[in-house]
């Protein structure tokens, strides 16, 4: 559960604040009502055979973009697709390799595109994001520009290990980056560590304004975090989500507030503890709860979307997040001061499922996570 405490003491306001998570019927809660009023949706396969695709993005005039975990970036033309980088660089370790990805707001005039990924460019090894310029006719990238570099990586053999490497562009205008800790102790209470935190920057990757700075590294939005693996803003009022992978108990969905403390502290000990509580009240007090969290046990929750558009119907305004171990969709609602008043469970028979992301024609495109992987179209009925 997400309160994980030796006091046997829960404070009222906390209570309230964690209900509609994982204290769903515990004294004081709301009951939640799941699963009713789904949408009916038809499932189409866009493009197959992809290896470990993780991230897809859509340019103004369509066009579909996707990242392969081995290295590649594509475009997807007439059904296939068509690789338009493969840098030399990209290490595909654990859990990293090639990763997020981001389409520029201003791409019809700069066409500019940013990935995020494990290189060894530097010798040694580290986590980085880079902008690219796409061709004309989306066959190449030139211009690369490596605009945060030095996002660590885990020591002890699995480099990517704990990778996060989401990017999204807030309606801030923002590039945000995920970080994961790297299962390293040192990194997510770090005030100057990149990892196990939620970046926010410019395209050209300085400080983002309205970061919190003091004594934090100027580009951190957030600390405290495990494993971010998706991001995603509500249409109503802009306001950011994250979904993040807990241990064996435990993802959670956040609502991220500048400088909060998310209270991942698996080095409180001195050692990387595994078994630390996702948000841990007493060696990081203040420590903000999670919006959901999945309890026992964890379904690994990676990208999502806030869905918009009244095909959906219950859905509408609702945030559905990919599952890698739970292998389904996910898809929880939320009032408008952020708690959860309603969830479903969906799309649980075609495997792991790295992100879901709504295209400009409204549905839903979900990336199959294998070696033989797919993009799966959600048409609602």
């Amino acid at each position: 559960m997400l309160f994980r405490s030796k006091s046997t003491h829960i404070p009222r306001k906390l209570l309230v604040a964690l209900c509609g998570a994982t204290l769903v019927g515990a004294t004081g809660c709301p009951p939640m009502v799941s699963g009713d009023g789904a949408p009916a949706f038809t499932v189409e396969t866009v493009v197959s055979g992809l290896d470990r695709p993780w991230e897809v993005a859509f340019t103004p005039d369509g066009t579909m973009l996707v990242t392969e975990r081995p290295g590649r970036i594509g475009a997807v033309i007439g059904g296939s697709r068509v690789v338009m980088a493969a840098p030399t660089d990209v290490v595909a370790a654990s859990e990293g390799g090639m990763l997020g990805l981001a389409v520029d707001p201003n791409f019809a005039a700069n066409r500019s595109i940013y990935t995020c990924f494990v290189s060894n460019l530097g010798g040694a090894l580290d986590e980085r994001v880079v902008r690219w310029t796409v061709n004309a006719d989306f066959t190449a990238l030139t211009g690369r520009a490596d605009i945060v570099t030095g996002i660590p990586l885990n020591l002890g053999g699995s480099a990517g290990r704990h990778s996060g490497c989401r990017l999204r562009f807030g309606p801030d205008g923002a590039l945000w980056i995920t970080t994961g800790d790297g299962a390293r102790s040192d990194t997510p209470q770090n005030p100057l560590s990149l990892g196990g935190k939620v970046l926010r920057v410019t395209t050209t990757g300085s400080p983002a304004p309205g970061n919190p700075g003091g004594s934090l590294d100027p580009r951190i939005f957030t600390l405290g975090h495990r494993n971010v693996q998706g991001l995603s803003f509500r249409p109503s009022d802009g306001a950011a989500f994250s979904m993040e992978q807990g241990t064996g108990c435990d993802d959670e969905v956040n609502s991220l507030v500048a400088g909060g403390n998310y209270g991942w502290n698996p080095g409180a000990g001195g050692f990387y503890n595994e078994n630390a509580p996702m948000t841990d009240l007493l060696t990081v007090p203040g420590a903000l709860p999670a919006a959901w969290s999945s309890g026992c046990p964890t379904i690994a929750t990676s990208g999502g979307t806030f869905l918009q558009g009244s095909q959906w119907g219950t859905w509408n305004d609702a945030l559905v997040t990919a599952a890698l171990k739970g292998t389904q969709l996910r898809v929880l609602k939320f009032d408008a001061a952020g708690a959860l008043v309603q969830q479903w469970t969906s799309l649980v028979d075609r495997g792991r499922l790295r992100t879901a992301t709504q295209g400009p024609d409204g549905n839903l495109y979900v990336l199959q996570d294998s070696s033989s992987g797919s993009i799966l179209r959600l048409v609602p009925a």
